[in-house]
């Protein structure tokens, strides 16, 4: 027992001062290097704001559409006769494509063709009719011009009756023959309406053949031989008879997002490859709607695309690189230097001491790895990537490279 009190009495104050050499050594281990967890704490990763060719590019599917396309519906109504082709056809420029047969028509005009013939005679009738009054004119006229002539030569030999009667009858005359000219007049208008309804019913005759309008393939055919086909003009849910589209030249449709619409122009360079073919080959911007839609919000886009081979078809997918907007000469820094806020957008700098600054900056054309600094930094100088709220302005760093760099040409 009292081995055991006397051991543990020692023990103890041994323990202690072992304890307290252990915390001095260690003091004394650190003592004159306290800023080293400092150091490593301030740390910044930098990158070089520096001048490069910049570039921002879409990648979206567009569909290939025709250049055109109609379905061609009957002007008159009328029983299909005969028609001339059928889906896969090809078709050029005023090709009669079917022909509808209406009797009634044919009869209409038969008898408008009759009337420009009854107008025709009734015209000429007329005219000789001028032609007998100006002779009874010219008779009348001379008799009296003679009666005259005697009177005045021999006064008082020919009754002043005679002479007003010579008279009136040259004046009555003179008359006709600008009734028989009016005659002639409304004759000739009523040959010019008897006319029109002749190329009335001709042209609607005309319509009885349906023809294609341009070069083109018939995708679609509604209508066979002995239907009958209501006018379209008359009735708004008229069958068409068939539907035509123009394939030599496609358009390329491409959907923009509202984001990148603004930088879409008319002759941007378009990188199309279609994976159903094979096919790739450059083509440019052509049109824009001008307007998003609303439905995707997106700007509708359009390449024309030359098609002579008929490989492409309408309803095929391609990929669509679009070039949509580009700098040769942009000032850049990574995407992680920058700090978005409510107020605007800023980046922080590490001068040539070391010392933090906070620089507001303006942007401009910005790629998934790189944004173009328009204002707020000059080339060389290095801003803080990545890890931005564990720096404050006024702090020394130390700032060592990133691994992150500006890039060119990005995608």
């Amino acid at each position: 027992m009292d081995w055991c009190w006397w051991t543990r009495r020692c023990a103890l104050p041994c323990l202690c001062a072992a304890c307290v050499a252990v915390a001095i050594s260690g003091c004394r281990k650190n003592e004159g290097r306290p800023e080293a967890a400092a150091a490593a704490t301030a740390r910044a990763a930098v990158a070089t704001a520096r001048r490069t060719p910049l570039a921002k590019s879409l990648t979206v599917a567009g569909e290939f559409i025709p250049f055109q396309e109609v379905e061609l519906h009957a002007k008159v109504a009328g029983f299909i006769r005969r028609i001339n082709v059928d889906i896969g056809d090809r078709v050029r420029t005023g090709e009669v494509l079917a022909t509808l047969e209406v009797p009634e028509l044919t009869a209409q005009v038969t008898g408008a063709e009759a009337g420009v013939r009854h107008s025709r005679e009734e015209i000429a009738l007329a005219k000789s009719q001028v032609a007998r009054a100006e002779a009874d004119h010219a008779t009348l006229h001379l008799a009296a011009e003679r009666l005259k002539q005697a009177s005045a030569a021999k006064p008082g030999m020919i009754a002043q009756q005679e002479l007003d009667d010579a008279e009136a009858k040259d004046r009555a005359s003179e008359a006709q023959v600008e009734v028989a000219k009016s005659t002639v007049a409304a004759q000739q208008q009523q040959m010019d309406v008897a006319r029109a309804e002749q190329l009335h019913y001709t042209s609607l005759a005309d319509y009885s053949r349906i023809t294609a309008p341009f070069d083109g393939i018939v995708t679609w055919r509604y209508a066979d031989t002995g239907a009958l086909i209501q006018a379209g003009t008359s009735n708004a849910g008229s069958m068409p008879v068939v539907k035509v589209a123009q394939v030599s030249v496609l358009r390329l449709r491409i959907p923009v997002p509202e984001s990148l619409a603004a930088y879409v122009r008319d002759g941007d360079a378009a990188d199309v490859g279609v994976q159903a073919t094979g096919d790739h080959f450059t083509g440019k911007v052509v049109r824009t709607t001008g307007a998003l839609d609303r439905a995707t919000r997106s700007l509708q886009v359009e390449v024309d695309v030359a098609n002579p081979k008929g490989r492409l078809t309408p309803g095929m997918y391609a990929d669509v690189t679009l070039a949509i907007a580009g700098s040769p000469d942009a000032l850049t820094v990574p995407v992680e230097a920058l700090d978005r806020e409510t107020n605007g957008a800023s980046v922080l700098v590490v001068n040539g001491d070391g010392v933090v600054e906070r620089r507001s900056v303006r942007t401009g054309l910005e790629t998934p790895n790189t944004v173009q600094i328009l204002d707020g930094v000059r080339d060389g100088e290095r801003v803080i990537v990545g890890n931005l709220g564990s720096f404050t302005p006024g702090q020394h760093v130390d700032a060592k490279p990133s691994a992150m760099a500006s890039t060119g040409k990005e995608e």
